[in-house]
């Protein structure tokens, strides 16, 4: 059977106390998962154990602190579904020969601390399990002032096929989210829904995706045994309009 239920499976999300992440905690939560969800920001943290209301674990962690990491996958011990979602890294939205070396790189933080949680991650994985990873359609659909979104997130999406051939029959895959109304927005204001209508009117679906929408995304990955090495998009159809 290439489809294997959450009913009783462990599964760690890192950087799921918010957004796609909560979203995904949720979802596996709901199909029956125990779920620890993992993430930095103490008003998030509070703010998805309100939402949790004891329906999965929330802690604290930071994808640059392999403590705190592991501190976490010692508690839960075998895991089964590994997932990464936490943003990890600062990106300078403008040109790039207008940012410094020093901006360029932050956004690189994303990539190194994808590479710790698997590093620390991958002695606690059970046999038949899996690791997924979140990029974004920059990677592929490229707009100015986004090389940092691109570079990083193309950077997420190799480093999984590398690993999908190095660490199988783990599993390794990444999903790939558009456009998502999220609280990345939030600064927006009331020029939110307008901007972001004006920046999806030309996408396949014109609209922005939802983070439960990206979370289905993710748990195909997490319950489909026979997907490995894919970057599966959700994205709107943003990266062919």
């Amino acid at each position: 059977m290439p489809s294997s239920s959450l009913e009783g499976k462990r599964v760690v999300i890192i950087g799921g106390t918010a957004g796609i992440g909560l979203a995904a905690a949720q979802a596996a939560a709901a199909a029956g998962a125990k779920v620890w969800a993992a993430g930095r920001s103490k008003e998030h943290i509070e703010n998805a154990r309100a939402q949790a209301n004891g329906s999965f674990e929330v802690r604290q962690a930071d994808t640059h602190d392999a403590d705190s990491l592991k501190a976490i996958f010692d508690e839960v011990g075998t895991i089964d579904h590994l997932v990464s979602a936490a943003v990890g890294g600062e990106r300078t939205l403008k040109p790039f020969l207008e940012q410094t070396d020093e901006q360029f790189r932050a956004a690189y933080d994303k990539l190194w601390g994808y590479t710790k949680v698997v590093r620390t991650g991958a002695p606690y994985l059970a046999a038949d399990g899996s690791i997924t990873l979140v990029s974004g359609s920059p990677a592929r659909k490229i707009r100015p002032a986004q090389s940092p979104l691109s570079c990083v997130g193309a950077s997420v999406e190799n480093l999984v096929r590398c690993l999908a051939v190095e660490m199988a029959p783990i599993r390794v895959n990444v999903v790939s989210p558009g456009t998502v109304d999220t609280a990345m927005f939030d600064a927006m204001g009331d020029a939110k829904a307008g901007n972001l209508a004006a920046m999806t009117a030309t996408h396949l679906i014109p609209r922005a995706g939802t983070s439960e929408e990206v979370a289905d995304g993710i748990l195909f990955v997490l319950q489909n045994r026979f997907v490995t090495g894919t970057t599966v998009d959700v994205d709107g159809g943003r990266i062919l309009s």
